[in-house]
């Protein structure tokens, strides 16, 4: 299973495998195939959210791969998330109470036991942040959660769990791929250990997201610079999908591919037969644009 040859380490038990499967956009009349699928080509980590509405589906496709593979639950790695509630939508942060019922439904709804990884979807839980983080802590001293982390936050949302003198994420979600590299941000996780992982590491692709309804954020620039690891892909042999992942695992970042082609699946998941080099690396290095298309980190309230 090449997707299994590297994984990152979270806390003192627990390592992620490099390569995920991300299940953000796939439908419920997809997710139960597309899961078990992924399982079937060597997928050992699903990650998955309340927010996306499809956990029943993705736990039915967990077990039914599991099943069919012959694997024990421990085999696999599930990240799922809390939805922290947002004031700007009319949505109030959820409590404490409510981040360890919220967990307990998603448990439920995937049909698992516990999962090896929960994080705060996104920091706008404004001044109950910190409640429920404390309530991620509960849930990880009760065996809900193997390890506990959080998505998009920035700076001062960590330094927020800092400042409290409580124990940091393991890890923190994020938006990564050559165009969005936040370098600050990610010396700021190194110090206090938290992993990184990366979402919408395809953003640079030029068939990124341009399906109706799957609302692409990309900026004419971007859309006009689409080809720009056409070459460098070609020069290993490989996908721009494969190039812009193994970027990502070779930065010492897991990645969360999503595809509904079994091919595709394989082919991303395969990215441990060729590294890129160090002027390469550079290169890309010099490609950074700032903030990504998927979440302004700057300010919560986005």
């Amino acid at each position: 299973m090449s997707g299994q040859q590297t994984t990152f380490t979270l806390n003192s038990d627990t390592s992620i495998p490099a390569v995920g499967f991300g299940t953000y956009l796939i439908s419920n009349d997809d997710a139960e195939t597309a899961i078990s699928a992924a399982i079937a080509a060597g997928y050992r980590h699903i990650d998955t959210a309340s927010g996306y509405r499809n956990e029943e589906t993705v736990g039915a496709g967990v077990s039914k791969g599991l099943q069919a593979e012959g694997l024990s639950r421990a085999d696999l790695f599930v990240t799922a998330k809390l939805w922290p509630g947002n004031p700007a939508w009319g949505d109030a942060p959820k409590t404490g109470a409510q981040t360890i019922e919220e967990c307990d439904a998603s448990l439920s709804r995937l049909g698992l036991d516990y999962v090896d990884l929960y994080l705060i979807h996104a920091p706008y839980g404004d001044d109950m942040r910190l409640e429920q983080w404390r309530a991620l802590l509960e849930l990880q001293a009760s065996g809900k959660t193997r390890s506990i982390g959080v998505s998009n936050f920035n700076e001062s949302h960590l330094d927020e769990i800092s400042a409290a003198g409580l124990p940091m994420p393991d890890a923190n979600q994020i938006e990564l791929h050559p165009w969005s590299q936040k370098p600050g941000l990610l010396d700021h996780m190194a110090r206090h250990n938290i992993a990184p992982i990366a979402y919408s590491s395809l953003v640079p692709l030029s068939t990124w997201r341009t399906e109706p309804g799957q609302d692409s954020a990309k900026t004419d620039d971007m859309k006009a610079d689409g080809a720009a690891f056409k070459d460098m892909a070609q020069k290993y042999g490989v996908s721009e999908a494969q190039l812009l992942l193994r970027w990502g695992v070779q930065n010492g970042y897991a990645v969360l591919p999503k595809s509904l082609n079994p091919d595709r699946m394989a082919q991303n998941l395969d990215l441990f037969t060729f590294t890129i080099e160090d002027a390469d690396m550079a290169h890309m290095a010099t490609m950074d644009r700032g903030d990504g298309v998927a979440w302004a980190s700057g300010d919560p309230s986005k």
